[in-house]
C-alpha cells in the first residue's frame, strides 16, 4: 500500500514540517508502507517571485529534515519519499527529492531535471536541473533513477517533469514499479473560471497515459490551498493528488482539501498489464534516434 500526504502548507516551516509527520504517521497506521510527500513540502511555494534571501530556504541532503525523516522511518518501518529545496553546495541548488528506506537508510536523492519558467513559477532562477551521470556501468547515462526499496523498486519524477514522456519511459525501463510525482501545481486566480478544469484534466491524463505506456502505477501528490505573495494574485494549488494502476485507472483521489491518500498496488498488475498491452515488447528501439533531436522541421 501507498500513502500520499496532500496537504496545506503553513508559513512556519516547522509547523509545516510537524504537519507532514502527522500525515506521513496517519497513513502509515492505514497500513501505508510507502508514503510520499508533496513537492516543498516545508516551505509556501516561494519561486512566485525572484528574492535571493530565499536561497536560505534550503538545506543538505543529509540535513536536519532528511535525518528527522530518517527516524520516523526506522520508528515506523515504512518508506518515505522527502522532497525539499536542497543546497548542494555554495550556489548550486536542487528541487529535490531523498528517498528513505524502511530500516531508516537514505537510499540517494533524485533531482528534478525539468525545469519551468512561467508567471509565478520561477523555478530556473532557484534550481539547478539534475546532471546527467553513470549510475551502473551497464547503463547509458541518466539523470533519471530507481530506487530498490525493501518494499519495491520505485522512480520519483518531480513536477514539470511530469509532462514529458520521455522521463516516465526511461524511469519505468530502469525498473521502477511505481512513478511518484511530488507535485506544485496550481491556479492562476484571474484564469481558474476559464481554464481551471482544463488544466487540473489535462495534469491528470498526461499522468495516467505514463501508466498505460508503461504498464506501471502511478503516484501523484500536490499541495493545496491559496498561498498568497505580495504584488501578484498568488497562486491556488490544486491538490486532486490520485493512484493510477497499469491501465491508467484511477484507484484513489483527492480533492482541494488536505487528505491523506491511501491505496493498494497490486505488483501481479504489472506483469498482467505487460503481457496483454506488450508496448515495452513492441518498440522500435532501433527507430528513435529522431527524438535526441531539439526540433525536425
Amino acid at each position: 500500500m501507498i500513502g500520499l500526504v496532500q496537504q496545506a502548507v503553513p508559513p512556519d516551516a516547522a509547523a509545516a514540517i510537524d504537519n507532514a509527520e502527522r500525515g506521513i504517521r496517519e497513513a502509515a497506521r492505514r497500513g501505508a508502507q510507502i508514503i510520499c510527500l508533496q513537492e516543498l513540502f516545508d516551505a509556501p511555494y516561494f519561486c512566485k517571485v525572484t528574492d535571493a534571501e530565499r536561497f536560505d530556504l534550503a538545506e543538505p541532503i543529509p540535513g536536519p529534515i532528511t535525518e528527522r525523516m530518517q527516524g520516523v522511518a526506522r520508528e515506523l518501518g515504512v518508506v518515505i519519499i522527502v522532497p525539499i529545496f536542497e543546497k548542494r553546495g555554495p550556489g548550486v541548488y536542487h528541487n529535490s527529492a531523498g528517498v528513505i528506506d524502511t530500516d531508516g537508510a537514505l537510499l540517494g536523492v533524485y533531482r528534478k531535471m525539468h525545469i519551468p519558467d512561467d508567471p509565478l513559477y520561477h523555478e530556473k532562477y532557484y534550481f539547478t536541473p539534475g546532471e546527467i551521470y553513470q549510475h551502473d556501468e551497464s547503463r547509458p547515462p541518466s539523470g533519471f533513477r530507481v530506487f530498490k526499496t525493501k518494499v519495491a523498486t520505485i522512480g520519483i519524477l518531480i513536477c514539470w517533469d511530469q509532462w514529458y514522456p520521455e522521463a516516465a519511459r526511461i524511469t519505468a525501463l530502469m525498473g521502477a514499479e511505481v512513478l511518484f510525482f511530488p507535485t506544485a501545481i496550481g491556479w492562476h486566480p484571474k484564469e481558474k473560471e476559464e481554464w481551471g478544469a482544463a488544466q487540473a484534466d489535462a495534469w491528470r491524463t498526461a499522468q495516467r497515459a505514463h501508466a498505460i505506456a508503461n504498464g506501471v502505477y502511478v503516484a501523484a501528490v500536490n499541495r493545496v490551498g491559496f498561498e498568497p505573495e505580495p504584488g501578484t494574485d498568488g497562486l491556488e494549488f490544486f491538490g486532486h493528488s490520485f493512484v493510477c494502476d497499469p491501465f491508467g485507472r484511477i484507484i484513489a483521489e483527492a480533492g482541494t482539501e488536505p487528505t491523506i491518500l491511501t491505496a493498494v498496488c497490486d505488483p501481479g498488475a504489472i506483469e498482467y498489464t505487460r503481457r496483454n498491452w506488450p508496448f515495452l515488447r513492441d518498440r522500435r528501439i532501433d527507430a528513435y534516434g529522431p527524438i535526441l533531436s531539439r526540433y525536425i522541421g
